[in-house]
């Protein structure tokens, strides 16, 4: 830890940061990875006691753990959750005892590894999806965002008040179990503090979107079981799954795997009338029962309530010096697991910013631009968590689904057909994963070509500027990400690409940290339509081209100098 901090939260001893972030969650810690890993001085404050113990988010997505290979700890979350050779299928039943109505099946985890070499098209990746729960996501990126020596990570501390000053951002922090003040001067202060976000209430940025929407299933009030029950899998009569969806009249729900043995993160949507503020052991077992279909033995370990139904987005994403980011700038009805995915990647936007900022690399329109181009992402990302909700939480359920006779295995037959289109919208999301786009972003040089369509269950590989790389497996092995630099890399693609000298002279007279990544293969140039292309250090296309003429322009461009 950097010695300059860890005894400036004395009380009298003001502390100086380059970066204040109230939040210790998965975007606070994400953020500070970033910012550590480029020297960016970051205190990181949270009123917890450390990162989390129930499980909250259980999917890591595709291009989420794509950033994790980029910080080099892919490896290390795929390691954590479900044992290896554990399948990662959604299905569906009547009760989880009773009649299987549909499935998705989808690769271990020891699979996904392998078969990802083999893909192509909208799955063309360096990396697939990684079912794990948030807990032990949250428990890596602690450990990686304390590694750099210019960050402190300080849970049982809060923010207590901040004032832009404008130049600067003065605060205060205490201990969360009470205690004297600290005061802080940070250049910048990002509130990743959570739904409830006092940087966003201080700054009075109100929401936009929607909120209380009821379902029968994901609208309206959940309640959340954090339980261990060894005996589940005995009594299953299926094969085993990450997570099992209940599909009945009496008790919709849903539970996800947490160690691929005994500990599962159960959630039962509550009915009209049910008031579940004061449930505990007793009404968690019966609950449970309900969606299982007998009573087992359980372990409640925690149980807590939440509310599906938000599709939500702050009317700003920060002013002046103060930037919101995760739950704070959006909530989403948790469908497709967006909620998590969308917050890492906000941290991504913003570190490489806020660092250049710090340094002194990027112009006005910098900071501007994370707002321009996340708060487009917040409102197609909740949009299509709604229209997951809406898919699977409109379906009706009736008793016939658990009857006997001709009419009961007709009726089953119509909800698998509903259900494994469903599951299908939901789960197989390349589209929402790899297709979010910049585009109009004040940073993005366009080219005069045309985006692919975004679509959720299709992702085309495009390199038209403002979007994800297209990505492809190099002959060595590697993916081609792992060729990027960690600041900007400049493809030099084909056997005789442009000269791209005038690239590098402007990049130093900016001070930017470019690296020329020369692929002689002409397979890459035909993928990038054009022998030369921008990577931005959050792997997003910021110009491609033929020649290096106008490389001051896009330069200056991308790094918000106009």
């Amino acid at each position: 830890m950097d010695a300059a901090l860890r005894p400036g939260l004395t009380p009298g001893t003001p502390v100086e940061t380059d970066v204040l972030v109230a939040g210790g969650g998965p975007c606070g810690l994400m953020l500070a990875i970033e910012l550590g890993r480029r020297g960016i001085r970051t205190l990181v404050v949270d009123p917890k006691p450390g990162t989390a113990f129930n499980p909250q988010a259980n999917a890591t997505q595709a291009r989420t753990m794509e950033h994790f290979r980029r910080l080099g700890f892919a490896h290390e979350v795929r390691a954590q959750g479900l044992p290896p050779d554990h399948p990662t299928d959604i299905a569906y039943f009547t009760r989880y005892t009773g009649h299987e109505l549909a499935r998705l099946a989808l690769p271990t985890a020891a699979q996904a590894v392998e078969r990802i070499r083999a893909l192509d098209g909208s799955w063309s990746a360096a990396e697939l999806p990684h079912r794990v729960s948030q807990k032990f996501v949250e428990a890596i990126l602690r450990r990686q965002a304390q590694a750099p020596a210019c960050n402190d990570i300080r849970y049982g501390w809060q923010l207590d008040g901040f004032d832009d000053r404008g130049s600067h951002v003065e605060a205060t922090v205490r201990p969360a179990g009470g205690g004297a003040p600290v005061a802080v001067r940070a250049q910048w202060l990002v509130g990743a503090d959570g739904a409830r976000s006092g940087v966003r209430r201080a700054l009075g940025i109100g929401w936009e979107g929607e909120t209380g929407t009821r379902r029968a299933f994901m609208g309206g009030q959940m309640f959340a079981v954090y339980l261990r029950a060894p005996s589940f899998l005995e009594v299953l009569p299926h094969p085993r799954a990450w997570m099992y969806v209940s599909f009945n009249h009496e008790r919709r729900a849903f539970m996800a795997s947490v160690d691929g043995r005994s500990e599962f993160a159960f959630h039962a949507a509550l009915h009209e009338g049910e008031d579940a503020s004061g449930w505990g052991e007793r009404e968690a077992r019966a609950v449970f029962a309900q969606a299982v279909g007998r009573e087992i033995p359980l372990e409640v370990l925690s149980t807590g309530t939440w509310t599906a139904g938000h599709a939500l987005v702050a009317r700003s994403f920060g002013r002046g010096r103060v930037c919101i980011a995760g739950d704070a700038a959006h909530l989403f009805t948790p469908t497709g697991g967006l909620g998590y995915n969308t917050a890492v990647e906000d941290a991504v936007n913003l570190g490489w910013k806020l660092a250049a900022l710090v340094r002194g690399t990027g112009g006005p329109q910098l900071a501007a631009s994370y707002e321009a181009e996340r708060k487009p992402l917040a409102l197609r990302n909740t949009g299509y968590a709604r229209r997951f909700a809406d898919s699977v939480g409109l379906l009706a359920a009736t008793p016939l689904l658990e009857a006997e006779g001709p009419a009961a295995e007709a009726a089953r037959a119509e909800a698998a057909r509903a259900l494994a289109d469903h599951v299908r919208l939901e789960f197989n999301i390349p589209g929402v994963t790899f297709g979010g786009r910049y585009d109009g972003s004040p940073l993005v040089v366009p080219d005069g070509s045309a985006p692919p369509p975004d679509a959720a269950n299709a992702y085309v590989p495009s390199a038209c500027p403002g979007g994800r790389p297209p990505h492809a497996w190099l002959a060595d092995g590697r993916s081609l990400y792992d060729s990027f630099h960690a600041g900007w890399t400049l493809l030099a693609l084909g056997p005789q690409p442009p000269d791209t000298a005038a690239f590098v002279q402007a990049a130093d007279r900016l001070g930017l940290d470019l690296r020329v990544v020369p692929h002689a293969d002409p397979a890459l140039a035909a993928l990038y339509e054009a022998p030369l292309a921008l990577v931005r250090p959050d792997q997003v296309v910021a110009w491609r081209g033929r020649d290096a003429t106008q490389a001051p322009t896009v330069l200056r461009r991308a790094t918000g100098h106009g």
